[in-house]
């Protein structure tokens, strides 16, 4: 009878124990990769396989600066003007005060549709229009009113000289060109800088029509240019993540931790192989293949031998891209010991219910 229970229990462990063994805890085994398939295309990395993973040179770094040069600043609804006036016609016949008491000063603000108005030049549409435009057209509307009338025009609150940065910045808002004109590099820093890492940043600047995303470390090695009035810059997180599962210190959704990624700095952000139960010739990268209008992509898999000591040159060598995924599979001991455990636990456990029994 307690013969019998005994082996019941080492019926249902083995049992147990062979589905374990036959399903992975965090993916596929090591065999069932390097099984051949269709559905991928296997490759072995070494120094003959290499050259297509290596990761490609770096572009030097621009050598010149961009200067900065003032843009036309075309008038919008929002807009506020400072409009100075000046008449030098005889004393008694002047419409507006003289220069030499300071003008007849204006402040007036473009309203929804464009117009302004003002005493003796009436309603006029200036939306669209640059301020030297402006000028001109308030000289012209006053000649023949008064005999010699000069005109001024300011912009002393912009909507359309101003750029608006927004996303992941830390001070986000509408910045002025009233000082002069920005470049990206100005707007970024007026709004205090990205939140995050630059290689994990996209700057997208949208003026009118066109519509340009630059990474932010590009913009930091020399894409630096003046931005047009009336620009929206926008930024946010750069899809530069990557998986790690299996047999890794910390597997997880994590950020690549540079632009440029090799698979052993990878390995090195999420903790490395698990000493305890990774089989460091079970080191595998799955990638998705560069697909093109007549055939799909397909995936590509790169096995590496980390036992081999050349595999750490390879490793520093081969680029790991955005959505990769880093699988370490368990090595074969540790999955007997996933086998063997409960077995162990059962005869200890029959050998503790035999002697309570007697």
């Amino acid at each position: 009878m307690r013969n019998s229970a005994v082996a019941g229990l080492m019926l249902v462990t083995l049992t147990l124990a062979g589905c374990g063994g036959t399903l992975s805890g965090a993916g596929p085994y090591k065999g069932d990769i390097e099984s051949k398939s269709t559905a991928y295309d296997l490759v072995d990395i070494n120094a003959n396989t290499i050259a297509p993973f290596m990761r490609p040179a770096s572009k030097p770094p621009a050598v010149t600066i961009t200067s900065p040069t003032m843009s036309a600043v075309r008038l919008m609804g929002g807009d506020v003007i400072n409009v100075l006036i000046t008449d030098n016609a005889p004393e008694g016949t002047a419409l507006f005060a003289p220069l030499s008491t300071g003008g007849t000063q204006l402040k007036v603000r473009i309203d929804s549709q464009g117009m302004i108005s003002l005493p003796y030049v009436g309603h006029q549409f200036v939306a669209g229009m640059t301020l030297i435009q402006v000028e001109d057209m308030i000289r012209q509307k006053l000649k023949g009113v008064t005999s010699d009338v000069q005109a001024h025009v300011d912009l002393v609150g912009d909507l359309s000289g101003s750029v608006l940065v927004a996303g992941a910045v830390k001070t986000p808002g509408r910045f002025s060109t009233l000082q002069g004109p920005l470049t990206l590099l100005d707007a970024i820093n007026q709004a205090g800088g990205p939140v995050m890492e630059p290689h994990l940043v996209n700057v997208t600047v949208r003026n009118g029509s066109q519509v340009n995303t630059f990474n932010y470390e590009e913009v930091l090695a020399g894409s630096n240019f003046v931005l047009k009035p009336n620009s929206e810059v926008v930024l946010d997180r750069a899809r530069q993540r990557f998986v790690a599962m299996g047999a890794v210190g910390e597997p997880g959704l994590h950020d690549l931790p540079a632009q440029n990624t090799n698979l052993l700095d990878a390995l090195g952000s999420v903790g490395g192989l698990k000493e305890t139960n990774a089989n460091p010739q079970g080191v595998f990268v799955f990638r998705m293949g560069d697909s093109t209008p007549t055939a799909p992509a397909k995936p590509v898999v790169m096995r590496i031998d980390m036992r081999d000591p050349a595999a750490i040159f390879y490793a520093r060598q081969v680029m790991l891209k955005p959505d990769d995924t880093i699988y370490v599979t368990n090595a074969a001991v540790y999955e007997w010991q996933k086998i063997i455990g409960p077995i162990v636990q059962t005869l200890v456990l029959g050998r503790t219910i035999d002697s309570l029994q007697r």
